[in-house]
């Protein structure tokens, strides 16, 4: 399964937003355009599924309540729209929509629509349809969703579950090293349950993706080399690589003495080779060579794909340059986030003339479509450091 189409109204920067998504995407985009809360409303919906710690109160409650979410440039007290349209191998096209606003007295969330709606080749059904003779009869269960529930989503589950497995990764190598920071959450985005993740899967399996790392790392970290799961006294996991250096044997460094640059190429790896729902990442870039990041997004297709053709969908933001020249990245799997006054639009340059002729040209897809992300005005930084208080 894979999301085909987000469209968001009054959520976060955005007043409305419709954006098709392929198998891999890339959203660019000035500071605080909104990036991250594009991927924030897939991650919501992931919330408000979860069988634990999850549901609708819980989703708006941990994003600091209605109002935090609701667009600044919204009109009025708007509902909140997220809706989601989702393809799978069976040919059908499900769409979920969820529309949501704030209790006039209690400010709590509730439910103002909700929608479940499955396209095949033969038929289309409705099997959510919200608010029901139901909801009108007892307006409490419009506090909840019916994709939280599982009395109310035997239908439709497997969208719940296909929400459930979304993962988001914007791992912090600090994090990963600190012991004590280490933690059982399978959710947690920064890296703190990564060594808990390796450790749990069957050795089979682990021990083909720390093959396939160690591949990647003799290149872009060539100083390192067979990369394996360890454990201390106490049986705490770590990761150990040999460190290559003057003596024919080297030596063992664990994962508290690798680079940052190190420690994010392996989570970014050992998260594209799980099965599951979209993954989002966040500026994968970040520490990493320049040359290495040119080779990041063909990592990123090959190393998510599955048998059968079938592969994990990855929705990235990212500033790098070297990150879109990969001759591989089409037009299309690039989105441009612009603010303005009333809100970020979300814009496709394959739909803008002057940028499709660029390319046609043969100029690099980073030379068309950066300059389209660059600040107004951006020169003029040294200026304000300079000028006296």
């Amino acid at each position: 399964m894979r999301i085909t189409r987000l469209k968001l109204e009054n959520w976060r920067n955005f007043r409305k937003v419709d954006v098709a998504l392929g198998d891999r995407t890339f959203f660019i985009g000035p500071n605080a355009s909104g990036k991250s809360n594009l991927l924030e409303a897939v991650r919501f919906l992931r919330d408000v599924s979860a069988t634990t710690n999850g549901g609708l109160q819980t989703a708006v409650a941990t994003r600091e309540g209605v109002p935090a979410i609701r667009c600044l440039a919204a009109r009025r007290a708007s509902d909140i729209q997220i809706i989601a349209e989702i393809g799978d191998q069976a040919g059908s096209q499900w769409r979920y929509e969820l529309s949501f606003t704030g209790e006039a007295r209690t400010g709590r969330p509730v439910v103002r629509r909700e929608t479940v709606v499955r396209v095949t080749p033969e038929s289309e059904t409705v099997i959510v349809d919200r608010p029901s003779n139901e909801d009108h009869d007892d307006p409490e269960r419009l506090t909840e969703t019916h994709l939280e529930q599982t009395g109310a989503n035997r239908d439709f589950r497997e969208i719940a579950e296909f929400f459930r497995s979304v993962r988001y990764l914007h791992a912090v190598p600090q994090i990963i090293r600190d012991p004590d920071r280490r933690s059982d959450n399978p959710d947690d985005p920064f890296g703190s349950h990564l060594l808990t993740q390796i450790n749990a899967a069957p050795k089979r399996e682990r021990e083909a993706r720390l093959r396939r790392i160690n591949d990647v790392l003799k290149v872009a970290a060539p100083q390192l080399n067979d990369l394996q799961l360890d454990h201390d006294d106490s049986g705490a996991p770590h990761l150990k690589a040999k460190y290559l250096h003057w003596r024919p044997q080297g030596a063992w460094q664990r994962e508290d003495q690798f680079s940052d640059g190190t420690l994010r190429l392996i989570g970014l790896i050992w998260s594209l080779a799980e099965r599951g729902g979209p993954l989002l990442l966040e500026e994968p870039e970040l520490s990493l060579h320049a040359a290495v990041v040119t080779q990041l997004a063909s990592v990123i297709r090959r190393a998510s794909r599955r048998a059968k053709g079938a592969s994990r969908q990855t929705l990235v933001t990212t500033h790098s340059h070297e990150l879109l020249s990969d001759p591989g990245v089409g037009l299309d799997e690039v989105f441009v986030l612009r603010p303005g006054p009333e809100g970020t639009e979300v814009l496709s340059p394959s739909t803008m003339p002057d940028i499709r002729a660029m390319v046609e040209r043969e100029i690099p897809l980073p030379e068309a479509v950066m300059p389209l992300t660059r600040p107004a005005g951006v020169e003029d930084l040294p200026l304000f450091v300079e000028r006296p208080t």
